[in-house]
């Protein structure tokens, strides 16, 4: 089996064990604070998110991976070749396209007109995060049990019931409660989704991280950690604007049944939706040059 790496750049040692470091640096600290809240039964209700909820396994977080167009050089490369993704040619080591998986390019493929279609509507700003609301209303089971409401039930239902629920990621709506479900503008199917994805969904700009995760090691580790960061802010939104009291945690609530907390959540989301576009654009770009590598082999 022959590989064509002449295109390829040449990592010198030195630089990619800098950015190996630099990504280590920034990501270690949360994946060690999850592990230890892990062994000490302590339960983040805004960022254990991120690693539960898309069910990232730590050690594969931690890990730094060099995009697919590099080779790294230096005999301490050879560290990465337990992982069966990479080869080693004269030049060094690299990951090689021919040896992805045929379920991963069939999930590139679903991922990049996922995007292709986001990018191609404008972005909703009027939910006002009414979808954390929606999955304690009128309800027992509450999905953070350990967190406090910060607002009675009949004051949820009112604010429930005074508002139209926007809700376009089913994700987000297969949460909802029973009685909340038809209470959506839009009754949401996982099948639509490439329909009613758009970047003033908090949850669709998360999800740029769990795209990347799932394309692990595929997907360069420097994009993946900008996702992840994308992702803590957005959750942080997600949760200050819902119907939880987070003031434990250091997070001030926005008051999204207030015209003023209304007006704060949108301008959060506008911001957050415009680096989703832009990081979405880098998934696609590596999206389409995975798919371009694999085909040309």
């Amino acid at each position: 089996m022959k590989t064509t790496t002449s295109q390829m750049e040449v990592l010198r040692a030195e630089e990619w064990k800098t950015r190996k470091v630099a990504y280590s640096t920034k990501i270690l600290p949360w994946v060690e604070a999850f592990r230890k809240r892990r062994e000490r039964r302590i339960s983040h209700p805004v960022h254990d998110f991120l690693f539960e909820y898309y069910q990232c396994k730590r050690n594969l977080v931690a890990e730094w991976h060099p995009p697919i167009d590099v080779i790294l050089e230096g005999q301490d490369a050879k560290e990465f070749l337990p992982n069966t993704n990479y080869s080693q040619n004269e030049n060094g080591v690299f990951l090689n396209t021919e040896l992805i998986a045929e379920s991963v390019l069939n999930r590139i493929e679903w991922i990049r007109r996922l995007i292709e279609s986001a990018q191609n509507r404008p972005i909703q700003t009027n939910c006002f995060g009414l979808h954390e609301w929606a999955m304690v209303y009128k309800t027992d089971t509450i999905r953070h049990q350990t967190t406090p409401l910060r607002l009675d039930r009949k004051a949820i239902e009112k604010v429930i019931e005074s508002s139209t629920i926007r809700c376009s990621h089913f994700d987000a709506f297969r949460f909802f409660s029973e009685q909340a479900m038809p209470l959506n503008s839009i009754q949401l199917h996982h099948e639509d989704r490439r329909q009613n994805e758009h970047f003033g969904c908090v949850h669709f700009n998360m999800d740029l991280f769990k795209w990347c995760y799932k394309l692990h090691p595929w997907v360069s580790s420097e994009l993946m950690l900008d996702c992840f960061f994308l992702a803590v802010e957005a959750r942080e939104l997600d949760m200050r604007a819902s119907p939880y009291d987070l003031s434990d945690l250091g997070f001030e609530s926005i008051l999204i049944e207030t015209s003023e907390g209304r007006n704060t959540y949108q301008k959060l989301q506008t911001q957050v939706g415009k680096k989703g576009r832009v990081l979405a654009s880098r998934l696609l770009k590596e999206c389409c040059n995975i798919q371009r590598a694999h085909s040309i082999q």
